[in-house]
């Protein structure tokens, strides 16, 4: 009899149950960039109903209507939020911002959680008032910013990461490969770089271990997004190393930014060791354009016209080296002058069409060309010196040299490509198919005659012989071909969340009929007991796939002159990486930190050998070495001064390669240790006047000796660098009122900077003279002074 009561009491409520009204809860989780999350899961207090938002950041899930819920949303790495609803009336749609447990606290941050597995995010919305010897540039950040990264020139924006050059590392702006210009040979040359600060949105950046849809480089990956203006917005800055201005806005389905910077340096270049009247000049322009053309269908136009001018008229140079058993002196007076000259222009189109909420596809067209010009007749009396007092020195060698350049180079690279991604449940899928067209043409003329005591070097009985010359004439146009496609699939169990991400890369180049297959992987874990804790790991095969520089070979005719001849059995250098890394976030007085290791090991081979002089780079043209570079990175970033963000970063690392049929010797990348350390401060109690400092202490690189390249060097002393900066805020919008004049500015900000506060000369390269007795001197190049810098920012 019970068991037939319990019976009709279940049937009696059969049909409550199957016609109760039902309503359907669906929205989007974002972060606090406003980009959708993952895996949030998303839930009914005191239910057990619930579901995990997808690729796309969505969710939907079915309730019943009437009374009120709570909807729980809670991810790994967030902060858990909850949302009431006080009565459940049909379908509803609520959406939820979440904030990472290491919260954004301002200033330029690195923030807490990384949105890939191997790439770490710099916000730099406050760049503009960081101390920057370079004129303002993103590349000064990185070095400080991001693990395994050096640079021992000032005056260059060129860095490297674990043991590799320059060229190794490779920049994305809005996803198209961003090219430099190839004869350049100092700091003093570069200008500007590609990247505007003004423009930039979101910066990305990864040492290695990098995912398959970042090109064919061994070293680093830059990826840079320009902003897509929402209202009005715009700022000028002017300081003595130049100036820049912006101004972006939107109407309807339209926005654009655009920037203009310009940059002189002069003063800077006054404080080398040769003087003169340095003359450089440089001048960027750039514009980012969106249109939405419907919901769905969105077009992107980017441009650029860069000119970069640097004219130097030598007078005279004085330099002292030794130890404290010799001092030496070297003296020049100089004749003739310098006129060089880089001019790009690139255009960039972008389609894209939204499938659906989960699947795109673009397509993008970009155009590079880059004018190369070097031009420099200079003429010089030298002497070379011991140094017995403050008044007497014994002259031990004196000549004369002269240097001859005409130099040119063009290049254009198109590049049409299509992209696309899927997000299917717990997977994202991306992929792309590229097209590339180059076209390279140069004309070399270089030489260098010296003599000594009356004598031409080297001496011949026969012929006048050039102490160095380098001819070209050389064209190419080739093409490239290059996909990849990869998966990132995030899934959670008992221990954690997971995120692998894994995929192939491709290419192939018909100038050397090279076919080249690059297979990546990485895995990210955190843990359910410990979400402050976050570990990683990385591997995959990385080519540097041979562009112009690497493949051009000198070759030497009898008469020991130096052609260029370009070398079609290159192949690409090869890379292994293996990086295991962690992050752990704590906090100390309530104030966040996070602790970054990293260590890794790059096996090379395949290499083509090379040697730095100030920023050239002048490769052998052959794979004739193999190498390896391994490692420990350390960084701690967080609040040293409340609600402001301060870092700094450690580095032990060892680059070794073998060429020449066994000759073991350090790249020139080889730094033993590299400590930076960035800094924010503020006047307590008074937030308007601000401090921040850039410090470097890295160890000493190695250069060849001419006539013994690739076998024998010599080192440098430390890089030893302190920048200081301090800024006073003129006006707050926020806070200041009464002006009627700057109640249209946001912010205005007038400032000073001290570069290189120690005034330690720090050496670039060596020059090589030769004394009466036919001994070669290794004249240090001297990098810049202590300079005094006025900078005036404004924001609207």
């Amino acid at each position: 009899m019970f068991f037939r009561i319990k019976i009709l009491s279940l049937i009696t409520l059969v049909p409550v149950i199957c016609f109760s009204q039902r309503a359907v809860i669906q929205g989007t989780v974002i972060d606090s960039e406003g980009l959708p999350v993952e895996l949030v899961n998303v839930g009914v207090r005191g239910s057990v109903n619930g579901a995990f938002t997808d690729g796309k950041g969505k969710y939907s899930l079915t309730v019943a209507e009437g009374d009120s819920l709570t909807l729980v949303f809670s991810c790994l790495g967030y902060n858990k939020t909850q949302r009431i609803i006080p009565k459940v009336e049909g379908n509803m749609t609520v959406n939820v911002s979440l904030r990472t447990m290491d919260y954004d606290i301002g200033g330029v941050t690195v923030t807490g959680r990384q949105k890939e597995p191997t790439m770490m995010q710099i916000e730099t919305k406050d760049s503009r008032l960081a101390v920057d010897a370079t004129g303002g540039s993103i590349e000064s950040f990185v070095v400080t910013a991001g693990t395994g990264v050096s640079s021992s020139n000032e005056l260059s924006t060129q860095y490297s990461v674990r043991g590799g050059n320059y060229n190794e590392n490779i920049v994305y702006v809005n996803g198209i490969e961003i090219y430099r210009p190839v004869l350049i040979r100092s700091g003093q040359q570069e200008g500007l770089s590609f990247i505007n600060p003004d423009l930039t949105d979101g910066v990305s950046f990864s040492s290695g271990g990098f995912e398959a849809r970042y090109g064919d480089r061994m070293s680093s990956v830059l990826d840079v997004n320009y902003k897509k203006p929402k209202a009005l917005e715009g700022g000028f800055s002017g300081s003595m190393l130049g100036g820049s201005a912006y101004i972006g806005n939107a109407s309807g389905h339209f926005s654009q930014i655009t920037g203009v910077r310009y940059k002189r340096g002069t003063t800077l270049l006054n404080t080398l060791d040769t003087k003169g009247d340095y003359e450089p000049s440089a001048l960027d322009v750039q514009t980012f354009m969106t249109y939405a053309v419907s919901p769905g269908l969105n077009l992107n136009v980017m441009g650029n016209y860069s000119d970069n001018a640097y004219d130097f008229y030598p007078g005279s140079r004085q330099t002292s080296w030794g130890n404290l058993q010799v001092q030496k002196s070297f003296e020049v007076y100089y004749a003739g002058a310098e006129r060089d000259r880089f001019r790009t222009l690139f255009g960039a189109t972008t389609v894209k069409y939204d499938i659906s909420e989960n699947a795109d596809i673009a397509l993008q067209v970009s155009a590079f060309q880059n004018t190369e010009q070097e031009n420099y007749d200079i003429e010089g009396e030298y002497w070379i010196s011991n140094i017995l007092d403050d008044d007497n020195k014994d002259i031990t060698g004196t000549g004369h040299f002269i240097e001859h350049a005409r130099s040119y180079l063009k290049s254009n690279v198109v590049n049409t490509a299509v992209t696309g991604s899927i997000g299917l449940n717990h997977h994202t899928v991306r992929y792309s198919l590229s097209y590339q067209k180059e076209d390279i043409s140069d004309r070399i003329r270089e030489w260098k005659l010296q003599d000594s005591m009356g004598y031409s070097l080297p001496v011949s009985d026969e012929v006048l012989q050039m102490k160095s010359n380098l001819f070209s004439g050389n064209s190419i146009s080739s093409s490239r071909f290059s996909g990849y496609m990869q998966d990132t699939y995030s899934f959670r169990n008992g221990k954690g969340l997971w995120t692998l991400t894994a995929g192939l890369r491709g290419s192939y180049w018909d100038f050397n009929r090279e076919f080249i297959v690059s297979p990546r992987a990485s895995l990210r874990f955190i843990p359910s007991a410990n979400q402050r804790l976050i570990t990683r790991f990385s591997t995959g095969l990385y080519y540097q796939a041979p562009f112009y520089k690497e493949f051009r070979k000198i070759v030497s005719d009898e008469y020991g002159n130096q052609n260029i001849a370009l070398n079609q059995d290159i192949k690409s250098q090869r890379s292994i990486h293996f990086v295991l890394g962690g992050d752990y976030n704590f906090r100390v007085d309530d104030r966040p930190f996070k602790f970054t290791t990293e260590l890794y090991y790059k096996k090379m081979d395949n290499l083509v050998p090379y040697h730095v002089n100030n920023v050239r780079i002048q490769y052998y043209g052959e794979n004739i070495s193999s190498g390896h570079a391994t490692g420990i990175d350390l960084k701690l970033f967080g609040q040293f001064v409340p609600e402001t963000d301060s870092w700094l970063n450690f580095s032990l690392m060892q680059a070794r390669q073998t060429t020449f049929g066994g000759v073991k010797i350090p790249m020139p990348t080889d730094q033993l240790y590299n400590f930076s350390l960035y800094f924010n401060d503020y006047m307590p109690g008074y937030r308007r006047i601000q401090l921040n400092l850039r410090a470097i202490w890295a160890d000493g690189l190695p250069f060849t000796i001419p006539g013994y390249e690739y076998t024998k060097y010599i080192r440098t002393s430390s890089y030893r660098r302190v920048d200081i900066g301090m800024t006073y805020r003129l006006w707050d919008s926020e806070k200041d009122t009464g002006s009627s004049f700057f109640s249209f500015f946001k912010n205005i900000w007038a400032g000073a900077d001290v570069f290189n506060l120690l005034d330690i000369n720090n050496v670039s390269s060596y020059s090589w003279f030769s004394d009466v007795e036919g001994l070669s001197h290794a004249v240090p190049d001297r990098l810049t002074g202590r300079q005094i810098n006025f900078k005036l920012i404004a924001e609207f």
